[in-house]
């Protein structure tokens, strides 16, 4: 690990991705050296082919990066929160681990964190997607379910490329699905979104770890939850300390 105190971390939650590690560490680094001192944690969500031995090995030639593990599989969610809990970084900038986000556009979101006094999260917003039909499809109808519902703003926040402060995201409610809603959730704690239309691409390998139908009754479950959260949301109060 490095000496140094990064002034950014990047999260990337994996599970079984052994053949993506190499090529989107590259990638990284080619997005970000130079330009920030950062350091990159990929969280194993639990793996169970050998994501955790490449990481190993790649780790014994980089500083900067870092290997939190899940003893066991606990979503996206889930893995996001633990990288950003070890984050050492005052901004965290998030990415999937398959090679559909292009870390070419993460300088664009954190340089966007940086500049807006008051912009607690700055989410990609993906253009081209290379999903199948039915994937397009099925986010089609959830984002619009959703923006309908929440009133957010934000027509694609299944995007894994986002960028936040570290202090905003802690303030957040956790509980799994957490990364779907967190451009209404940033918003319900007064802070302002901003957006970046970033351009998607094929995986580079193996098969979606996510499905359909497995997930989309406890959606319905949490946008509610949301929704309520939201409604139950008072402004908050000024308050000045008095001395006696």
């Amino acid at each position: 690990m490095s000496s140094s105190q990064p002034s950014v971390s990047i999260v990337v939650p994996v599970r079984n991705e052994a053949d993506n590690i190499a090529p989107l560490i590259a990638e990284i680094s080619a997005a970000l050296d130079g330009r920030w001192d950062y350091e990159i944690i990929y969280v194993n969500d639990g793996s169970t082919d050998a994501t955790g031995e490449r990481l190993a090995s790649i780790m014994a030639q980089r500083a900067n990066l870092r290997q939190l593990r899940h003893a066991r599989s606990g979503g996206q969610s889930a893995a996001v929160r633990s990288g950003v809990r070890a984050a050492r970084g005052a901004i965290v900038a998030t990415l999937d681990g398959d090679g559909q986000n292009n870390p070419a556009f993460l300088p664009d979101l954190i340089s966007a964190v940086e500049k807006g006094a008051n912009v607690g999260l700055v989410a990609g917003q993906r253009v081209g997607r290379k999903d199948t039909g039915f994937k397009k499809l099925q986010s089609r109808i959830a984002n619009g379910v959703r923006g309908a519902i929440l009133n957010d703003g934000t027509r694609d926040t299944g995007c894994g490329l986002k960028a936040f402060r570290r202090d905003v995201f802690l303030t957040m409610p956790y509980f799994d699905g957490l990364h779907r809603f967190l451009p209404a959730l940033v918003r319900r704690e007064g802070y302002e979104i901003a957006y970046v239309d970033v351009i998607d691409r094929p995986r580079h390998s193996g098969v979606s770890n996510y499905g359909f139908f497995d997930r989309l009754w406890i959606g319905i479950m949490d946008l509610a939850g949301v929704w309520w959260l939201i409604r139950r949301k008072k402004p908050t109060p000024d308050v000045t300390e008095v001395n006696a």
